[in-house]
């Protein structure tokens, strides 16, 4: 039995999800949590389950930040991200972050549990409409947040959902010195000169889509 801890902030969706795992019979989900934040007080206070199914669009720290903090603590944890969006950079960063799988929303039940399966088995794995992308080339565009290091991904996303520099600070637990450094960096990259250019690139590549659903906020730069 492959024990499942299942993190989503949508109730419907979790209740949905649950239903269907625990249906096919060799899946037992042992835990559920509604934030990253939540997830992360889980894994400490609990045995670490076999798989972990991460939601990538939540507020608070996220998919991808709460992915960072459990494999900082847990480096033996088995992360499968669960995301409503296809065509984004975002999966070679996460597997350079170090989840196991990425899964997208459109695939089917049984590609779901196969996916689970295989974590839970220690292997690598992509969606089946991701996989297929990635060996097709993506769009066959050049895509210039594939130069972008997992830490300058995270900042782009957060100037793109319009957090302050003390948000940004407490999350990403770095100085205003290496945030400085990191939007240089990002600004250099991707030939932008304001935080309002770099919101808008992440939109064109699908970066905030990906992460909130939603549009690009107005960049924050209160401290």
């Amino acid at each position: 039995m492959i024990r499942l801890l299942l993190v989503e902030d949508q109730d419907l969706v979790r209740y949905a999800v649950k239903g269907l795992l625990e249906g096919e019979g060799s899946i037992c989900v042992v835990g559920e949590c509604d934030s990253g934040e939540s997830a992360l007080s889980y894994c400490r206070e609990n045995a670490l389950p076999d798989v972990i199914l991460m939601d990538l669009h939540m507020p608070g720290i996220g998919g991808i930040e709460a992915s960072h903090a459990i494999l900082q603590e847990h480096p033996n944890a088995r992360i499968l991200i669960l995301t409503g969006q296809s065509e984004s950079p975002l999966p070679k960063h996460l597997m350079e972050l170090g989840v196991y799988g990425y899964i997208t929303k459109k695939s089917s039940p049984r590609e779901m549990q196969q996916a689970i399966s295989q974590v839970s088995a220690g292997h690598r794995y992509l969606s089946q409409d991701e996989a297929q992308r990635l060996a097709l080339g993506g769009s066959g565009a050049s895509n210039p947040l594939d130069a972008l290091s997992r830490r300058e991904m995270e900042l782009l996303i957060k100037i793109a959902l319009g957090c302050t520099n003390r948000e940004i600070q407490k999350h990403m637990q770095v100085s205003p010195k290496t945030i400085s450094t990191y939007r240089t960096r990002l600004m250099e990259k991707l030939d932008a000169k304001s935080d309002v250019e770099l919101a808008r690139i992440a939109q064109q590549y699908g970066v905030v889509e990906s992460v909130y659903g939603g549009g690009v906020a107005e960049p924050n730069n209160d401290v």
